[in-house]
């Protein structure tokens, strides 16, 4: 029995053979159709390679997007370091542009001052519960700097010195809240009205010129300057320009509301100057 399995399987090998060998003998003759089961067989391995080459596509593709954003992120990080750095770099140029103006607006003023000796002077204090009265300076008596002095910016005078150490000095602002800061001053036009700065509106942030004769025709936009009569301040120190004119609480005299020229509340650098009469004075009695 076992012999003849053996046989049975021993056939079957055989026939096996043969019909591949005819098979394979049958496909290498010239012919322009293939057999039906080379047909099957390849239809068989291409849908086979179709299911394998899809998951297999999508992992590669996969890989390949993940290391694609990675580099995404290395560069946009590259690229939002170098727009941080150009950003301080841009603020650093701006900074340095606006202090290169204030300097030069300060060289140029400080040239045209003909009748009077110039101190530039940096801000160096100031007090927030008193802001709009006083500031500090860093330059004192050492420096040539006396109580009374004219102090301006390149855009206009904001006050005189109050007080002064060696190294520093104490600047009242004239918009501060005090009755004695007087200033001896003219509207400007083809003829000049004369008046004193006298107190500041706060609602308005405008200065009371006041003691305008009653009959002195005087219009909106026309430039306030120092009269230099008052003995302490040099002629021709800009102050601002006329917003309005009323008449006093009598109806003697004019009061005319002044725009400050200067900026009271952002001050960075001061020029502190001195009336040259007084140098030629003081000279003469040494």
């Amino acid at each position: 029995m076992p012999k003849f399995f053996l046989n049975k399987r021993l056939i079957i090998l055989l026939v096996s053979i043969m019909v591949l060998v005819a098979l394979i003998g049958f496909s290498l003759k010239e012919r322009n159709e293939l057999s039906w089961m080379e047909k099957f067989v390849k239809d068989t391995v291409v849908f086979m390679q179709s299911i394998v080459h899809k998951p297999a596509q999508f992992v590669a593709g996969f890989f390949e997007n993940v290391n694609d954003l990675r580099h995404t992120y290395e560069e946009n990080k590259r690229l939002k370091e170098h727009l941080e750095q150009y950003v301080l770099l841009q603020s650093e140029v701006e900074s340095l542009k606006k202090e290169n103006e204030r300097l030069r607006e300060l060289l140029n003023k400080k040239e045209s001052l003909r009748d009077f000796v110039a101190i530039q002077a940096t801000v160096i204090g100031r007090n927030p519960d008193r802001w709009e009265e006083t500031l500090i300076v860093n330059k004192g008596s050492q420096h040539g700097v006396k109580k009374d002095m004219a102090v301006i910016t390149p855009q206009g005078l904001i006050g005189k010195v109050r007080s002064v150490s060696p190294f520093s000095a104490t600047v009242q602002l004239l918009s501060a809240k005090d009755r004695q800061n007087r200033i001896s001053a003219f509207i400007q036009g083809d003829e000049n009205v004369f008046g004193l700065i006298e107190g500041y509106d706060e609602e308005r942030e405008a200065l009371l010129l006041k003691r305008i004769p009653y009959d002195a025709k005087i219009e909106k936009g026309q430039r306030v300057f120092t009269s230099g009569l008052g003995g302490i301040f040099p002629k021709g120190l800009f102050i601002g320009e006329v917003e309005e004119v009323v008449a006093d609480e009598y109806g003697l005299t004019q009061i005319a509301y002044i725009k400050p020229a200067a900026n009271f509340y952002d001050i960075d650098d001061v020029i502190i100057v001195k009336r040259k009469i007084e140098m030629s004075q003081e000279e003469e009695g040494q």
